[in-house]
């Protein structure tokens, strides 16, 4: 696993100063547990692995925090701003570089400034590739689905039959997926799956599913879309902070997010021009056999993760208020 990866290159890192470490990968709410030796003193924390720890990450880190006993965030990259934060809140941190902040009651260490190595790429788990992430994204908004035939679960989801196995294999092997019985695989740990699925959609599969940006040529006409019609010739959908506002009427957008699969009837239709600092982004709906809605949404878990990434704290409350009214039963039911 691409987690246990980034742990040991951080151990590595560390052992080259003195500190010694083990690591023990867990399934639940947090990925492990690291045990680390420093002089002779012991610290032991439950830990959450992060690839790149961002910004809209870290109400979730705080709140883990809050309920995981000495708790340490191990990450490839965490950048200055964020370290700077974590200090503040005295959570603990180890990179990849070889930084460290910990400070308990009998331990404090404080390394910074540190350089990256250049390592070789840790291969990826199958499921958090771009095909792999269009496959998770429906297993999330269907759990059942991981009980569908591979070939059904393949056209639904529109990606090769042979890309089926390698993700619920890879689900299965994250600790994703458990085997009920013979025939019947349950989905669990839904919200760290969630979590995981926002990390790679923002890394790795909305920038490819970016068509274009773009600006209206009636440049009053930003002001007027919520009264804007979406053609219905097309399959178009709100996302981003637009669909955030018409569920619940309290983000006011800055900036307006489709998601289609044919953007030249949009651009003829409402008169877009390309504009690389434009107020629309147009991306490619990925995804299939949603339930049709008359305020043509994106899925309320996709506006949630559109607004979590955005690295804007009006988007990270309102997103924590459709997290809560919408999805919260769903992934943290049981």
């Amino acid at each position: 696993m691409i987690e246990d990866t980034i742990v040991y290159e951080a151990l590595n890192q560390l052992e080259s100063i003195g500190i010694q470490g083990a690591w023990k990968p867990l399934h639940g709410e947090v990925d492990g547990e690291i045990h680390l030796t420093i002089d002779n003193v012991q610290f032991k924390g439950y830990a959450e692995v992060k690839r790149e720890l961002r910004q809209y990450q870290i109400p979730q880190i705080l709140e883990t925090a809050k309920r995981a006993k000495s708790f340490i965030v191990i990450a490839e990259t965490i950048f200055p701003n964020i370290k700077e934060q974590l200090r503040s809140q005295k959570i603990a941190y180890i990179d990849t570089s070889g930084n460290i902040y910990i400070n308990t009651n009998k331990t404090y260490i404080w390394i910074d400034g540190k350089k990256a190595a250049k390592t070789t790429k840790p291969v990826t788990n199958r499921a958090f590739t771009k095909t792999g992430l269009r496959t998770v994204f429906h297993i999330l908004l269907n759990p059942d689905a991981i009980n569908m035939p591979h070939r059904e679960l393949a056209n639904v989801t529109k990606v090769g039959l042979g890309n089926v196995p390698n993700v619920l294999n890879g689900l299965k092997e994250a600790g994703f997926i458990i085997q009920k019985n013979n025939k019947e695989k349950l989905l669990q740990n839904k919200k760290a799956l969630l979590n995981r699925w926002i990390d790679g959609y923002g890394e790795t599969l909305k920038p490819s599913l970016l068509i274009g940006t773009y600006r209206f040529l009636d440049k009053d006409q930003f002001n007027r879309w919520q009264k804007m019609t979406l053609p219905s010739n097309i399959d178009a959908v709100w996302g981003g902070e637009a669909a955030a506002n018409l569920i619940t009427h309290y983000l006011d957008p800055q900036k307006l997010t489709i998601y289609t699969e044919n953007k030249r009837i949009l651009m003829t239709h409402w008169k877009l021009i390309p504009d690389s600092n434009g107020e629309l982004s147009i991306y490619e709906k990925f995804w299939s056999n949603d339930s049709k809605s008359e305020r043509h949404i994106a899925p309320f878990l996709l506006v949630y993760a559109d607004l979590m990434l955005a690295d804007d704290p009006r988007c990270i409350e309102t997103a924590d208020m459709i997290y809560k009214e919408y999805l919260q039963d769903e992934f943290e039911g049981y």
